[in-house]
């Protein structure tokens, strides 16, 4: 198919399998899990794809369908100041904050979480405990690497 522009359109199937979830969370009310996968999208995305659908295979497979277009983008890390990389996780954890506030009843999660700041201090010691396991995991691969078990390969630039 074409568009106005002439420009191709491409639709991109990929099969949706049980979510990892499922053992912890429960089943899906969903009977197909394109239709899963396709409901979690629409509540996080700020907009959707017009094309954002669900079908089953023949074989039973499910499926969700949505436009191909590679629209990723990043913003190169390497290099930048400690406080422009404070800000760009900043505004990392704002947008899924946003996208997750979607999802959820705030008036559940508040009532869950309550007033207090036993969350705040949980999600801080997380946060500080998952950093001091990765600088230690950085440390084991740096030392697997200098006595030889790993090998590193450097891109040319």
């Amino acid at each position: 198919m074409f568009s106005e522009e002439n420009h191709p359109l491409i639709l991109q199937f990929k099969e949706s399998c049980r979510s990892v979830l499922e053992p912890y969370a429960g089943k899906s009310h969903y009977t197909n899990q394109g239709q899963r996968v396709v409901m979690g999208q629409r509540l996080m995305q700020s907009s959707s794809d017009i094309f954002l659908g669900w079908t089953r295979g023949r074989g039973g497979h499910d499926y969700f369908v949505r436009q191909m277009r590679d629209m990723k983008m990043s913003v190169p890390i390497e290099g930048v100041s400690a406080t422009r990389l404070k800000r760009y996780a900043g505004h990392c954890g704002l947008t899924l904050a946003r996208a997750h506030a979607k999802s959820g009843d705030s008036a559940t999660i508040t009532g869950y979480l309550g007033n207090g700041d036993s969350f705040d201090e949980a999600l801080g010691d997380f946060a500080l405990a998952y950093a001091d396991q990765t600088e230690r995991d950085h440390a084991a691969l740096v030392k697997a690497v200098k006595s030889g078990r790993l090998e590193v390969l450097l891109e040319e630039e």
